[in-house]
């Protein structure tokens, strides 16, 4: 049983490690939030330490704003949707007894350790080249023109690629969840006659609730800030700019670190109200 004393002496010994985690995160924030309220522009030398809400006014009224707001809502909640139903479908797939069990699983899981610069090279230049991509020969060998996705389909490649990337993730996760599901259950109500597709909906896929919960806002909170895919394959244009990919511009390209750091608490604002909005429609699912 733990005493006063002991109590005591845990917090002096856990105070390093938060401090340094509160200043670790904190710092950068407050940085951020101090520079949203000021005209700075390096490579320029302007330097003005207070302009009210001007950046903030201005970043709000961009024409890019709200267009890349709505880009990155329709690619988290379209990466999500994919990743959950095929995911789903192969953790089910998975945990059966096939030849290679070991071998295919593998397979499938390694996809999500590929660095995100080197997935998007490999699909852009080796599957979507519009000439010698492997998806441009399947295309000539069905006789169909081939077609350039990322001038012509430029967001659903690019959530193509990252449901390549996160697939295997929301497998791994589900597939424990499914295994850790009572046999004896699956089986009473095989005896009892019940149809695989009600076995499914009433007894798996409840089972799966907490798992894909925590998909959700995992993968959530990684792709409201995804990038380097966007930067290697369309470089933001044809409208697959996101929010974050907004705020690099303004800082990078325009050098212009007041405005790109109102838009970053802009994104962090975003980044909350959709945690919020997550976690009072399937946070709970973690309930006990």
């Amino acid at each position: 049983m733990a005493t006063a004393h002991s109590r005591t002496a845990a917090r002096y010994m856990m105070a390093p490690a938060v401090t340094l985690l509160l200043g670790w995160m904190l710092v950068p924030l407050i940085m951020t939030l101090y520079f949203s309220f000021s005209d700075y522009r390096p490579l320029r030398g302007v330097f003005e330490p207070w302009v009210g809400f001007e950046n903030y006014v201005r970043f709000w009224n961009s024409s890019s704003f709200a267009d890349s707001v709505w880009t990155t809502l329709i690619l988290v909640a379209a990466v999500l949707i994919i990743t959950l139903t095929i995911g789903v479908l192969l953790a089910l797939l998975l945990n059966e007894q096939i030849f290679g069990q070991g071998i295919v699983r593998i397979l499938v899981i390694s996809p999500f350790f590929v660095m995100p610069t080197v997935s998007a090279l490999v699909w852009k230049n080796m599957m979507m080249d519009p000439n010698n991509g492997v998806l441009s020969h399947v295309w000539r060998f069905f006789g169909a023109t081939p077609h350039d996705f990322l001038s012509q389909s430029p967001l659903l490649s690019i959530i193509l690629i990252l449901s390549w990337q996160w697939l295997p993730f929301a497998t791994l996760i589900l597939l424990t969840a499914i295994q850790s599901l009572d046999s004896e259950q699956l089986e009473a109500a095989e005896m009892d006659g019940a149809p695989a597709l009600s076995r499914f909906w009433y007894l798996i896929l409840p089972h799966l609730g907490r798992a894909i919960t925590i998909v959700t806002l995992i993968q959530t909170i990684f792709l409201l800030s995804i990038f380097a895919e966007i930067f290697v394959t369309t470089g933001g244009a044809f409208g697959t700019r996101t929010l974050s990919y907004l705020v690099f511009q303004r800082i990078v390209e325009s050098q212009n670190i007041g405005l790109g750091s109102a838009g970053g608490i802009f994104a962090v604002i975003v980044a909350n109200i959709v945690a919020i909005f997550l976690m009072r429609i399937v946070g709970k699912n973690l309930d006990a």
